[in-house]
């Protein structure tokens, strides 16, 4: 009896480890979001993750800001993270699904990799080079009309 309950346990903490595998290690879906990262925190009672926003823009000059939430498990990404903030950047995610607790991350969208976007479209065909090593324009540089 006691064999058969022991044998029992086995078999169900292998299929949870084998289920948790496949959960952490296969992707529903990956992409790419552009905009500004405007939040990311360290966060969590006992299971610590990075969790942040970026804030998209559908159409330059429009009021409307769209917000990404992502987390981040990688403790080098989210440094590479807080070293971009404030410039817009392209985060690259993967989506989990299946995962059954927040210990895992608050969201989703798990952000792997960071790289900072050098171009800004602003239309089709309009794209303004953002080049942070270019000097800015300064109010006595523009011709008076």
């Amino acid at each position: 009896m006691f064999k058969r309950i022991f044998l029992s346990l086995i078999v169900l903490a292998a299929l949870i480890a084998a289920y948790f595998a496949v959960v952490l290690n296969w992707s529903y879906s990956t992409g790419d979001r552009a905009g500004w990262i405007q939040k990311l925190s360290d966060k969590g009672w006992i299971c610590k993750t990075w969790e942040g926003e970026l804030a998209l823009v559908s159409l330059p000059g429009s009021a409307t800001v769209e917000k990404f939430a992502f987390t981040v498990r990688d403790d080098a990404v989210a440094a590479e993270i807080v070293k971009v903030m404030g410039r817009r950047v392209t985060l690259h995610y993967e989506e989990k699904v299946g995962l059954p607790t927040s210990c895992f991350g608050d969201t989703r969208h798990f952000v792997t990799h960071v790289t900072v976007a050098n171009e800004i479209s602003l239309s089709p065909g309009v794209v303004v080079h953002a080049d942070p090593a270019a000097p800015a324009a300064s109010a006595a540089s523009v011709p008076a009309k």
